[in-house]
This record gives C-alpha cells, sequence and structure tokens, in this order.
C-alpha cells in the first residue's frame, strides 16, 4: 500500500517517499470523484447531514494525504520532493477549483442552507456561508468559456507561486562567504562562529563559511563589528533571487509581473476591481480605504517616535548611517543604555529549557499538558514530537518540532497542519500539526543557544499550534484556524508573544547554560526597559510591508505592468526614514505575498497585534495566569475556529471592541504623538 494514503494514524515519514506523492493524489482525487458524482445524482440531498458531512469527510481525507508532501518539500532539500510538490500542486489546484465551480455541488448547498432556521448551529451555518462565499469567489456563475480560464488562470498561480518560494531558497543556498582573517569575526556570537568553521572544514575551506541563512545573517547585522561585513550581507539578503544577485538565474522580477496579472485576471474574472478587494472577501476589514485608512494612522502616530530613535542611533555612531548600520547600533544603544544584548541573553536561554517553560507556561493557562512521545518517525534526527493532553491525561493533539536551521530547509517560522480535527458520524480524529523555526543548530554538545527574539518567535508559533490544538469544532473546514478570517489569524500567536515579556514566565524559561541560573531579576529589567528601544523603527518597517503589499494588488493596471520598485519607492518616500541603497530588491524575497497567504493581506499582522495587545490588557488587568481570564480565552479564541465571527467572538472576551491605545501603549509609542 502507498505508505501515504494510510491514514490510520501519524505519517509514516521513514516509508513515505517522493514516488508515492503523485499516485497516492491522483487516485485519491479520482476516487473522491466518483464519491461526488454519487453524492449529487438524484434529489436525495435533503438536508445538512445527507450533503456536508460526506464533503467533509473527503476533504479531511485529501488534507492528510497533501499535508506530508508539502511540509516535506519545504523542510527538506530534496529536488525528488520539488518535483513532486509541483506535480501534485497542479492537481491539487485543479480539483480544488473544479470543486468551487460545481454548479451543482452550489445548488446543493443553496438548498441545504434554505433548511437552516434561525436555531439551528452556528458551526452549520457557517460552513454553509463560507462555501457559499467561495462558490463565488470562485466563479461558480461564470460562463463556461471564463470558468475555464479562471481555472486556468488559478493553476498557473499556483505554480508560479511555488516558482518564486523555490527561487528564493536555490538563491539562498547558493551563496556563501569565506573568511580567512580573524580580525573580520570580531563581535559575531561564539555559537555562529564555532558553526561557520565547522561548515568550512566539512566543505574542505579554510578559516570560516558564513552561510546565507537567517541565524547567520541576523547575527552579522546585530552584531558584526565590521562594517563591511555587515555591507556584504545585507547586500547578499536584500539582492536575493534578483537581478542584483551574485548568480542572477533566479531573478524573481519576471515572477512577481507574472503573479500580479494573474492575481488580477481572477479577481476582474468574479466581478472586483482588483485582486485587494477579491482578498478582503476573505477577511475582517470591510474595504480598502479601512485598510489604507488603519496603516496610515498608525505611520502617522509612530513616525515622531521613529524619527527620535534614528536621531539617538546616528548620534551613538557619529555618522550617516546606511541600512545595514541600524540594527548594529540598535544593539550597541542596548549595551550602552541598558546594559542588555543578546550575547548577555544568549547563555540563559537553551533551546530546551526555552521549550520547556513555554510548555509550562501552556500548561498553566490552559489546564493542558505537553508530553514528549519518544520513537515517532520524523524527516530528520533532530526532529522531536509532543502530545497535548487534557487535565485527565486524555489526548487533546499533537505536533511536530523542528527548531533548528540547515541547508534545503525554507527560512522562517511557521507551523502547518498534519492533521486537522474532525469528529463526524462518531469517529473522532485529533487534531496534530508541525512547528517549524530556524534556530541555531545545536553545537557538538547539542547545546543551541537562543536570543530573545528567537524566544519570542517560539512563543509566537506555539500560539498558532494551539489555536490548531485547541479547536472544539467538528468540522474540519471550520477547526483550528480554517475558517478564521485571515486579518485576525494572528491573534493567537501575537498574543502568545507577550508572556515572552513577563519574567514570571523568562524565570522558568531560562538556565545559564554553564551556571544552571534562571534569569537574573535584574537582567531581566534591563531587556523589559529595552523593550521600547526601536519599537517605532519597528513599526514603521511592518507598515512599509504592509503598504507595499496593499498598493501593489490594490493599484494593479495591466496596462503599465506591475512596477515593482517604483511602489516600493514610493511607499518608502511616504513612510521610511531610512535610506535604502538602490541594490536593495526586497520584494523579490517578499515570500508572505508572492508565495504565501499573504497576498494583500500582509497587513493582518498589524491588524491582529491590535487585537493581541488589548486581550492581553485584560490579562495585565486581572493577573497574566488569572484562570477565568484564560479560560475565556480558550473558550472564545482558542476553541471556536472559524465557527464564530471573530468580532464578535473578541468581544465576548473583552466586553468591547478593540483599540489601538494598547498597542501604541505596549510599544512604547506615545498614545497623544
Amino acid at each position: 500500500m502507498n505508505p501515504l494514503l494510510d491514514t490510520s494514524s501519524l505519517p509514516r515519514f521513514d516509508d513515505i517517499k517522493p514516488e508515492h506523492a503523485e499516485p497516492a493524489i491522483r487516485q485519491l482525487i479520482g476516487e473522491h470523484r466518483e464519491r461526488l458524482a454519487k453524492l449529487l445524482d438524484g434529489d436525495n440531498i435533503g438536508s445538512f447531514d445527507d450533503l456536508v458531512p460526506q464533503l467533509e469527510e473527503m476533504d479531511h481525507e485529501l488534507s492528510r494525504v497533501w499535508s506530508p508532501i508539502g511540509h516535506l518539500h519545504s523542510v527538506l532539500g530534496d529536488g525528488g520532493w520539488r518535483e513532486a510538490y509541483n506535480n501534485c500542486l497542479g492537481l491539487i489546484t485543479d480539483y480544488s477549483t473544479e470543486l468551487a465551480q460545481n454548479a451543482a455541488l452550489q445548488r446543493a448547498y443553496q438548498a441545504v442552507g434554505a433548511t437552516l432556521g434561525d436555531a439551528e448551529a452556528a458551526a452549520r451555518k457557517a460552513i454553509v456561508e463560507h462555501a457559499l462565499r467561495d462558490f463565488r469567489l470562485a466563479g461558480v456563475t461564470l460562463p463556461d468559456e471564463q470558468k475555464a480560464r479562471f481555472r486556468e488562470a488559478r493553476q498557473k498561480l499556483a505554480a508560479t507561486q511555488a516558482r518564486f518560494e523555490q527561487n528564493v531558497q536555490d538563491s539562498t543556498d547558493a551563496w556563501h562567504l569565506i573568511i580567512t582573517n580573524s580580525e573580520r569575526m570580531a563581535g559575531l556570537p561564539a555559537q555562529i562562529v564555532d558553526r561557520a568553521r565547522r561548515e568550512a572544514a566539512d566543505a574542505g575551506d579554510d578559516g570560516w563559511r558564513l552561510l546565507l541563512d537567517f541565524p547567520t545573517y541576523h547575527a552579522v547585522m546585530m552584531h558584526a563589528d565590521d562594517r563591511s561585513l555587515r555591507e556584504v550581507f545585507y547586500r547578499a539578503w536584500s539582492t536575493r533571487a534578483s537581478d542584483q544577485a551574485d548568480d542572477d538565474q533566479w531573478n524573481n522580477a519576471p515572477v512577481i509581473e507574472e503573479i500580479l496579472a494573474l492575481r488580477h485576471e481572477l479577481a476582474e474574472l468574479v466581478g472586483f476591481d482588483n485582486y485587494a478587494q477579491y482578498s478582503l472577501a476573505t477577511k475582517m476589514a470591510a474595504d480598502t480605504d479601512e485598510v489604507i485608512e488603519f496603516l496610515d494612522e498608525l505611520a502617522t502616530r509612530t513616525s515622531d517616535g521613529a524619527r527620535a530613535e534614528l536621531t539617538a542611533l546616528t548620534e551613538l555612531a557619529g555618522h550617516a548611517l546606511e541600512a545595514w548600520d541600524t540594527s548594529y547600533y540598535l544593539e550597541k544603544l542596548k549595551e550602552r543604555d541598558f546594559s542588555v544584548s543578546d550575547e548577555v541573553l544568549r547563555p540563559y536561554f537553551p533551546a530546551e529549557k526555552v521549550v520547556e517553560g513555554l510548555f509550562g507556561l501552556a500548561e498553566r493557562l490552559y489546564q493542558i499538558q505537553v508530553v514528549h512521545v519518544p520513537g515517532v518517525s520524523g524527516w530528520h534526527d533532530t526532529i522531536q514530537y509532543f502530545e497535548l493532553r487534557d487535565a485527565d491525561g486524555r489526548p487533546v493533539g499533537g505536533f511536530y518540532a523542528d527548531l533548528y536551521a540547515r541547508s534545503g530547509k525554507r527560512a522562517g517560522a511557521w507551523i502547518d497542519e498534519c492533521v486537522i480535527r474532525k469528529s463526524l458520524n462518531g469517529d473522532t480524529v485529533l487534531p496534530v500539526g508541525y512547528l517549524v523555526c530556524n534556530f541555531s543548530p545545536p553545537d557538538q554538545n547539542g547545546l543551541s543557544l537562543l536570543t530573545h527574539n528567537d524566544v519570542v518567535t517560539l512563543f509566537h508559533e506555539f500560539g498558532h499550534m494551539l489555536h490548531h490544538l485547541l479547536t472544539r469544532v467538528d468540522y474540519p473546514s471550520i477547526a483550528g484556524i480554517n475558517g478564521v478570517p485571515w486579518d485576525a489569524v494572528e491573534l493567537p500567536s501575537q498574543f502568545m508573544e507577550n508572556f515572552a515579556w513577563s519574567y514570571e514566565v523568562l524565570a522558568t524559561s531560562s538556565r545559564h547554560f554553564e551556571t544552571g541560573e534562571a534569569l537574573p531579576r535584574d537582567l531581566f529589567d534591563k531587556l523589559n526597559a529595552s523593550r521600547y528601544c526601536g519599537a517605532a523603527l519597528a513599526m514603521l518597517r511592518q507598515l512599509e510591508f504592509a503598504l507595499y503589499d496593499f498598493r501593489i494588488h490594490a493599484g494593479y493596471d495591466p496596462d503599465q505592468g506591475a512596477q515593482i520598485l517604483s511602489v516600493l519607492e514610493e511607499v518608502r518616500a511616504q513612510v521610511s526614514i531610512i535610506a535604502h541603497p538602490s541594490f536593495n530588491r526586497f520584494p523579490m524575497s517578499f515570500s508572505h505575498i508572492f508565495a504565501g497567504g499573504y497576498a494583500a493581506g500582509y497587513y493582518s499582522y498589524k491588524w491582529a497585534e491590535v487585537l493581541a495587545a488589548d486581550a492581553f490588557s485584560a490579562f495585565e488587568e486581572r493577573g497574566i495566569f488569572d484562570a477565568p481570564t484564560a479560560a475565556s480565552f480558550r473558550r472564545e479564541i482558542l476553541e471556536v475556529g472559524g465557527s464564530r465571527d471573530i468580532m464578535q467572538a473578541f468581544i465576548a472576551f473583552r466586553g468591547r471592541k478593540p483599540t489601538l491605545d494598547a498597542l501604541l501603549r505596549q510599544s512604547g509609542i506615545d498614545i497623544a504623538a
């Protein structure tokens, strides 16, 4: 039996091979087409239970088979998995569009919707409403010729977005720098230096071999005393997959042109003026003006603070700053004003201890247990599997943890669904997820020391994981993060970040790797005092990304093309106060919007931050471990998935709608500015 088709338990990662992928997907789609035809044959659909559970079962089964394929493509530098993924992506995209354009299926949902009265369960109503919306967004009522074009364009878009991400990965992996002069390594963390020495020895090189993975890039930009080294890394990072890269064979400029043209065409085919409007059909924001006004207001209220921060950095440096200087001098400013830095903090954050403390926090908040389960097969020898159990020891779900950077693994940090929760027809399947980060790999002693920023990242991703695992919704299409508006999906993750700034939490999430001492209170106080250092500059940077994303989609004109760099220049002229060199090609590696799910939705990070800051302020008012508040957050936010309007869910937890003030206060930005 094809191991991918064995969905009786966790994926059989020891057995799954790239050659299993396409046959499994083809077989399953073929079987589902037959089952759907039989389901829609005749007039035997009269109620919700006649239709929806069967479709939910099929979607769940296909998701379980497709999930390991997409996941292994992201975490393994394997050409076989890339080919398998690309081949299957076309099949999956074609089939999902076929379903969304099935007029008979749409009529069946409409008929079911007509049977749901006011007293019907909210989850059932949500499923039907979401389905009917998705039929409309896929052009179910279009003439056949336009339907066919929508389907063709959507399939081409999926393949082009995958090519974008693969170009970024290849361009990143192809770059390295050999250093033989030890003076150029001054200031870099010991574990970065040690790893570079091992990389050089493994490659047969002298000195140090620095890669372009995020831990190395981040360390160089923050700590390298050699300004020219920072410039080299900045240039390499900001020109990945562009015409300015050392090797331009992976230039994403034409790929972006194709992506934006296809998105615009898809939006127009189903009656929208642009892709930004199309994107908002599944989000909280009412229209494009509301998004732009939200971002503009945040930028206005942040700009004065950012200018003050830049002035302080410039005075410290004693010269005008380039883009590769700001992170370095921000770290120096923290050292000078707060006597704290990454390298002072890092010894207190061994990855294993941080993970232990994070799990302890989740246990305390939500009355659960997080238990390591040995012997579960994975895709790399650093993978661990954990199970969530309730207060009585009953399983709730589980997840794989893949925490460390390696060649071929996609950059960044994320969670993904392995199995979505389902409880239909007396059969309950518990949720399983993938938790993926790119921290510095363990050294020869098995030790990986995290920065505090890494700690925040881990807390963030675990917030997503809890959202996935703690759902109580029985229908997969609206369980966990499914069916949640994209501009609210970051609420649980941004919320969880706040606990990484609590001394009570960090005291149990830290242990000096030599002395065993927890993070001292005075050192935490310095860290906390430095929290606002650079916050306004960081806010403007994220607003730059969000405005660029939204404007390049909302303002796209087929006659003029993407105008990739000119739109970026306009946005930077409005909100950025840091000069960017002419060679900067940031959009060519902006995977969130050109390969991920954040197209015309990157603003979601900021909007969700507003929700999260306001939600956390309830814990600040009542105590961050307050049991009733945590129980309410779990019940109203984490458990409901897409079964409930998210604004109503927020109001049920907080007692009112969110405001900007909590975020600005949390960021140390003057509310009156």
